[in-house]
This record gives C-alpha cells, sequence and structure tokens, in this order.
C-alpha cells in the first residue's frame, strides 16, 4: 500500500470544493476510505488549511471540517530536523521544503501536489492526484 503525503493545496481542493480539482481530491481520498492507499499530512498542512478555511467561513465551521477530514488522513510532526533541513535545503519555497523533508524523514513514498515544478529536485516520486489516479488504474 503506497504511503502519501498530500500537498496542502490538494486538502483545499477537498475541502474548499475547488472546482477545478475537487472530484480529483475526491478520487484520492476516496482511495484511502478503500483502505488501497495510506494518506499523510503535515501538520503545517492542517494549520495551513484551517488558517484558509477560517477566512472563507465561520470559525466554527472550519473547525467541524477539518475533525471530519482528520479521520481519513495521518498528521505528520514537523520538529527541530524537519526546520533545520527545510533552511538548508535548495528549495525556492520553505513550505515546500518543509512538506519535502516531513516526506522524507517518515517514509513517505510519495508526494502527491499541483505544484510539481516545485519538487524538481525531489528523491521521491511526485504527481499530481490525476497522475497518481491513472497510474494505479
Amino acid at each position: 500500500m503506497d504511503r502519501l503525503l498530500v500537498d496542502t493545496n490538494i486538502v483545499l481542493d477537498l475541502l474548499a470544493k475547488r472546482k477545478e480539482f475537487v472530484l480529483e481530491a475526491q478520487k484520492l481520498f476516496t482511495l484511502s476510505d478503500k483502505n488501497e492507499v495510506k494518506l499523510f499530512v503535515s501538520s503545517l498542512t492542517f494549520a495551513n488549511t484551517y488558517y484558509i478555511l477560517s477566512q472563507q467561513m465561520k470559525l466554527i465551521n472550519s473547525r467541524k471540517i477539518l475533525r471530519k477530514f482528520k479521520v481519513l488522513v495521518e498528521v505528520l510532526p514537523m520538529d527541530d530536523k524537519i526546520i533545520d533541513l527545510s533552511l538548508e535545503s535548495d528549495f525556492k519555497d520553505f513550505e515546500d521544503a518543509i512538506q519535502y523533508h516531513t516526506a522524507i524523514e517518515n517514509q513517505i513514498d510519495i508526494i502527491i501536489t499541483r505544484n510539481l515544478k516545485d519538487f524538481k529536485t525531489s528523491r521521491i516520486p511526485v504527481f499530481t492526484a490525476k497522475n497518481y489516479i491513472e497510474i494505479i488504474k
């Protein structure tokens, strides 16, 4: 079973129901629901998702959505080592560096994101949700 780190943009596609991308995100999370993959998010994703959702809806609704969402994923910790590795990395985007090093430190198989170009130097495979679903079917 593949262990997938889901980037913040995919989580927001699902929870904010972003028109262009929600169906692919739903398919990915359905795979998890069927125990075909194991989905992980960084603790940074959880915090960023809460912040963005809370800008779009009432705070109580943001928390309610995240409580339901949490049963679909395992939240991975961010620690000193991940921050140090991210600070020293060649990633232009610090948040992407944190996502990447969280994946590496937790033996994740694949990163799922819409921003493939941000992970050009990744040592592990990086796919969009759509590409990953096409590959495994």
